[in-house]
C-alpha cells in the first residue's frame, strides 16, 4: 500500500529550508552582525512572524547552520585528499583542506571561531562541536597511527592537541590581520608547521 505523502509536512520542510538557506547565505556574505529575525525572514521571503512558528530563536537557526557547514566542510575536506593515504600524510591533508575551507568562507570562521559565545549560542552541543570539529575530521587516523604503532599514545593526543590550536591561530593570523600577506606565503608557513608538528 502506498504511503500517502503528507503535502502540510512537505511544506513546513521547505519553509524550514528557505530560513536556514537564507540564514546561511547572510552568515557566509556579512557575518552574525547581519543576522535578526527580520533580516533573516526578509531575505527567506517571508513574515518575522512566520519564522517563530519553526523555530524559537535566531540562535536555533544557526546551530542548524552550524550541522550544515560541517557537513559542506567535511565534503570540502574529502575531496581535497588526493591519494589513498593513511595516517599522519592523511592528516596532514585534512588539516590543508581544512585551512583551505575556511580561508575560502572567513565568515563561517567569524561564525566558528571568533564571535562570542553568547552572541552565536548558549548552546554547549554547538560549542562542542565546533571545539572538537578538526579533532572528529582525524580522529580515525590518529587512531591508525596508535593501533599501528606509528605513534605511541601520549605522543599522539600531544600532537593532535597542538595541531588543533596551531591550525586555529594560523587561521585566525590570516583571515583576520592577512598575515603573511600574500596567500602564497600563508599556505607555505601552515605546510611548514603542519610538517613541524607531525614530524615524528
Amino acid at each position: 500500500m502506498e504511503q500517502k505523502v503528507d503535502k502540510k509536512e512537505i511544506q513546513e520542510q521547505r519553509v524550514r529550508g528557505y530560513f536556514i538557506q537564507a540564514t546561511k547565505d547572510m552568515l557566509k556574505g556579512e557575518g552574525l552582525k547581519s543576522l535578526s529575525v527580520r533580516s533573516i525572514a526578509e531575505r527567506a521571503g517571508y513574515s518575522y512572524a512566520t519564522l517563530y512558528n519553526y523555530f524559537k530563536d535566531v540562535q536555533t537557526l544557526v546551530f542548524e547552520c552550524v550541522k550544515d557547514f560541517q557537513d559542506e566542510c567535511v565534503d570540502f575536506v574529502l575531496a581535497e585528499i588526493k591519494d589513498d593515504v593513511r595516517g599522519l600524510p592523511a592528516i596532514e591533508q585534512i588539516a590543508k583542506g581544512y585551512i583551505k575551507y575556511f580561508v575560502q568562507y572567513p565568515g563561517i570562521f567569524e561564525l566558528f571561531f571568533v564571535e562570542r559565545v553568547n552572541q552565536m549560542s548558549n548552546n554547549s552541543n554547538t560549542l562542542e562541536m565546533i571545539y572538537n570539529f578538526l579533532d572528529r575530521l582525524t580522529s580515525s587516523e590518529w587512531e591508525y597511527c596508535k593501533t599501528k604503532k606509528i605513534l605511541k599514545k601520549e605522543v599522539a593526543e600531544s600532537k593532535r592537541n597542538e595541531l588543533r590550536y596551531a591550525v586555529m591561530g594560523l587561521l585566525l593570523f590570516y583571515n583576520n590581520r592577512r598575515q603573511p600577506a600574500s596567500y602564497q606565503e600563508f599556505t607555505a608557513m601552515c605546510d611548514a608547521v603542519i610538517r613541524g608538528i607531525l614530524r615524528q
